[in-house]
């Protein structure tokens, strides 16, 4: 699922509000085989055999015990507010007051931050299952000072961090106990939509809370992309605080860790998702090994096959995805998959929103060979591919690099694009001095957007002034001619847009499916 543009995801650093998977072995709501064929039945015909629980108290007291309170600590910088006699004191030669000037800067002012959340034993010697997001640094990087964690009895111990996995939103922590308090993980590939769900947390640090619901969806996605990407989602009431705590089934196993909320406000709406245990069981396994968690990586920037990007390649519409950039070096390289690839079956599997390539291949086994089926140039083949290992976030970013900051004096003064132009746009070919004032690659090539019609599609799409087209439908443009030229091809071969690789500043390329404008 992914937000409107008002409900956007949100991971709450005081704990987010999941829903706890009621899965469906003592209470199930199905009936059988007849549960399968409800289109083929009359509604009469349709008994089910038992109604909802009468009770979740049983349950719940099994199960309050091993849920956890994470409450952490952490000092950070304040910004000092200036002194207006500090200034007086340094022009006239006098010295600042003590405390102020620069003692006050050897000695940065810093103030205490926390959060709370929950979270899960799941060893009777203290293993804690929680959010990255909960031990993450202020700043988003490094870890908080202190985690303390707080059992439903209120005894309170210091947990060590073990591991953590910003990736899946993942954490565990260790505290020094015995004879403790757990649960076991279940089976998360066994859920279905309609199933029974308790969420047990800590809302608000109140002290446990359990709500109920259903699960009201699977394989969920909130962001299109990644191997995290698939949540399960709940109608049990959100509160704030959930964060980081455990999803049951009926027979009290966990099949889900509590980790996003979509909300148009931030508020708790009944909209949970939380991370399937086949998902988070092996990354916790491996944190608890000393290990980093593998994950199969292609080394490909990819793009879903939206409506004019699918129109513009003569596809249909999210059926596959499209290969916008391949890093040097990786395994999409190394087996020969191209920019403008579309990428339509990995391992025998169709690429489908449900099921992306990003998800596909980093549930492969690292170094596995797997046939990877592309389009491209409108013929099908399939190249083999070795799964690489997927790098730290860090390393990912640095080869994603920056934009940059536009130098829009270098296109000259910009003037309104004339009537009829294609696509909506003025353009020139590229030449050094643009391509240092825009911080281009200087081994791009291409043609700059000089001026854009506001009420053309291409502005809706978000082109502007300063963005580098490096090629129409694939083939590679250097002069605007080139561009008016592929225009007028696809629209005399019936199409009703153009697919265009787009470069801007030090960003990877991108493909953006532009409609024609009709003359």
């Amino acid at each position: 699922m992914k937000p409107t543009k008002e409900s956007k995801p949100v991971r709450y650093a005081y704990g987010v509000a999941m829903a706890l998977l009621l899965g469906g072995t003592a209470f199930s709501v199905a009936t059988g085989q007849a549960g399968a064929q409800v289109a083929q039945n009359a509604p009469s015909a349709i008994v089910p055999k038992q109604g909802a629980p009468t009770s979740f108290a049983d349950l719940a007291a099994r199960l309050q015990p091993a849920v956890v309170n994470i409450s952490t600590k952490q000092r950070v910088p304040v910004r000092r507010q200036v002194d207006p006699f500090e200034e007086f004191f340094r022009r006239f030669g006098g010295q600042a007051p003590q405390g102020q000037g620069q003692g006050q800067d050897n000695n940065p002012q810093t103030r205490e931050t926390g959060s709370l959340g929950s979270g899960f034993i799941i060893s009777p010697d203290g293993y804690v299952v929680t959010n990255n997001h909960l031990i993450q640094g202020a700043n988003g990087t490094g870890t908080v000072d202190s985690v303390t964690v707080i059992l439903s009895d209120r005894k309170e111990y210091p947990a060590r961090i073990i591991g953590r996995d910003s990736a899946s939103d993942l954490a565990l922590l260790k505290i020094e106990g015995s004879n403790l308090p757990y649960v076991n993980w279940g089976d998360s590939t066994r859920a279905r939509v309609g199933d029974w769900v308790v969420a047990i947390g800590n809302p608000y640090g109140l002290g446990g809370t359990v709500t109920a619901g259903i699960i009201s969806a699977l394989h969920r996605g909130i962001t299109g992309a990644g191997a995290y990407d698939r949540y399960i989602q709940t109608d049990a009431s959100i509160n704030m605080g959930n964060s980081g705590g455990p999803m049951f089934d009926m027979a009290g196993n966990v099949i889900g860790v509590n980790s996003a909320l979509i909300s148009p406000t931030g508020a708790s709406v009944g909209i949970g998702l939380a991370i399937p245990a086949e998902a988070a069981r092996p990354v916790i396994e491996a944190l608890r090994r000393g290990q980093r968690p593998e994950r199969g990586y292609l080394g490909v920037g990819l793009q879903p096959l939206d409506e004019n990007i699918a129109d513009a390649l003569g596809l249909p519409k999210d059926r596959g995805e499209l290969v916008r950039s391949v890093v040097p070096g990786e395994a999409a390289a190394k087996s020969g998959i191209r920019q403008g690839d579309v990428i339509v079956r990995v391992g025998g599997r169709e690429v489908t929103p449900d099921e992306t390539v990003s998800y596909l291949i980093a549930n492969t086994s690292v170094g596995s060979r797997v046939p990877v089926e592309v389009i491209r140039d409108g013929r099908r083949q399939t190249l083999q591919v070795q799964v690489g290992q997927r790098p730290t976030e860090e390393e990912l970013a640095k080869q994603v690099g920056g934009t940059g900051d536009d130098d829009q004096q270098a296109l000259g003064e910009e003037t309104p694009v004339a009537p009829g132009t294609a696509l909506g746009l003025s353009m020139q070919p590229l030449n050094p001095q643009i391509i240092r004032a825009l911080n281009l690659p200087t081994d791009v090539r291409g043609v700059v957007i000089t001026a854009i019609d506001p009420n053309s599609d291409a502005a809706s799409k978000g082109l502007r002034r300063g963005d580098v087209i490096i090629s129409v439908n694939r083939q590679a443009v250097t002069a605007p001619a080139q561009v008016l030229s592929a225009v007028d091809a696809a629209r005399r071969a019936g199409r009703s847009s153009v697919l265009l690789l787009v470069k801007r500043g030090q960003a990877p390329e991108a493909f953006i499916g532009v409609e024609i404008a009709q003359r």
